[in-house]
């Protein structure tokens, strides 16, 4: 994605595109750039398209869980002065959006999860005993998506780097086990913000069961699906993301 990454204060984000303001939120292991088709898709289409940096390994190791990033989601809303913000999350990055919009219902216009955790994720900071064995996690990023091949060489690179830094791979397993104990399932019948959930079809981090878990529990949600796709939807399938997106919006009229 070739943006520039805006500096200010504790802030670190990418901004695109003028309009309803769609804050994206990448999960644990994502960077950025995994959001660029989405970026170019509706920041040329009336909404304006910001992703803030996440602290996931900055913060100590006490705050590094879900309550203390969605405290810095709040932290960032407040600064920029928005309100009625679209919060769209992948992975850990949904369960960020949900926490939020659970603490701060009025600051959220709608939600949008893809691979959400805050019900069930599967070893997401766990199985890296065999980490320094670049084909071994090779293999773990693989499975992320349906076609392998979605996982560059670049994408390996980034996860085999992050799990074989010590600091790294504490603060993950400190998110993994925040993640399971930040449990929704109660939260959610209460959360009546409008909520677009878009899972693929074989995802095997957060299995389909999980996204009909969450389209029962929340009470104001639509559940579409992508046929061979993973983990990632906006990554493997960014067009047909985008659609249902674009189109969940105007019938929503957001």
């Amino acid at each position: 994605m070739a943006r520039t990454l805006k500096k200010e204060g504790k802030f670190n984000y990418i901004e695109v595109g003028e309009g309803q303001p769609i804050i994206v939120l990448h999960g644990l292991m994502g960077g950025l750039s995994n959001f660029a088709a989405v970026t170019d898709f509706f920041s040329a289409n009336g909404y304006k398209v910001i992703i803030p940096e996440l602290p996931i390994y900055s913060k100590s190791l006490l705050k590094t869980n879900v309550k203390s990033f969605a405290k810095y989601l709040y932290d960032f809303i407040e600064f920029k002065e928005l309100n009625d913000v679209v919060l769209l999350g992948n992975s850990l990055g949904g369960h960020i959006g949900l926490y939020h919009t659970k603490m701060h219902p009025d600051k959220v216009k709608a939600l949008v999860i893809t691979g959400s955790s805050g019900l069930y994720e599967s070893a997401m900071g766990g199985g890296y005993t065999k980490r320094s064995d670049y084909e071994v996690i090779k293999k773990k990023a693989q499975e992320v998506f349906y076609d392998p091949a979605v996982a560059t060489k670049e994408i390996v690179d980034e996860v085999y780097e992050t799990v074989n830094d010590r600091n790294k791979l504490i603060k993950t397993l400190a998110i993994a086990k925040s993640a399971i104990r930040h449990n929704m399932a109660k939260d959610l019948p209460k959360m009546n913000t409008p909520t677009c959930i878009i899972w693929g079809k074989n995802d095997g981090v957060t299995p389909p069961d999980v996204a009909d878990e969450f389209n029962a529990l929340l009470p104001n949600s639509d559940l579409f699906w992508i046929d061979k796709c993973g983990h990632a939807a906006m990554m493997e399938h960014p067009d047909t993301f985008n659609q249902i997106l674009f189109d969940w919006f105007k019938i929503r009229n957001i």
